[in-house]
């Protein structure tokens, strides 16, 4: 195990069911582990260590035929290892998106898929880059819509 924070490791940031299904190679190239590593350290760190919940991230570095294969943006974050999708046990989504909201740096903030009076409806999408923009949106029934609106 490659350890790129306290708990994350590079192994859970590339795992994916979907490529192994598929036979598809997601390791990420050497280039983008440092993007993977900087990700951990500032956005997934200070997230477990706020909530003192243990979870996995979910499609962290994503290689661009993995990213095809799902339906992945053609520009996202995630082919670069600067995004993850997450979500923490007994946190509602949306309550996560607003703590990362008013906490964090980032590039992207996205609560995809979250339905009100479902807390553990949808996901939360961040990443992290060099240039962050501090951009916030709601993906809800197709579209991306400005802040957070569940």
């Amino acid at each position: 195990m490659t350890y790129l924070s306290e708990h994350f490791t590079l192994e859970e940031c590339y795992a994916s069911n979907v490529a192994l299904r598929k036979g598809i190679n997601n390791k990420p190239p050497q280039p983008y582990i440092p993007n993977i590593e900087r990700l951990c350290q500032k956005v997934l760190e200070p997230i477990r260590n706020f909530y003192n919940i243990p979870f996995r991230p979910n499609s962290v570095y994503r290689s661009a035929e993995l990213n095809r294969e799902i339906g992945g943006s053609t520009e996202s974050d995630h082919v670069q290892g600067n995004a993850a999708d997450i979500e923490i046990p007994t946190v509602s989504n949306y309550d996560l998106a607003i703590w990362i909201k008013n906490h964090l740096e980032f590039n992207q903030l996205i609560l995809e898929c979250y339905t009100l009076g479902n807390p553990s409806s949808g996901w939360v999408h961040v990443s992290y880059c060099n240039k962050n923009k501090n951009e916030v949106l709601t993906f809800t029934k197709g579209q991306y819509i400005a802040g957070l609106n569940p």
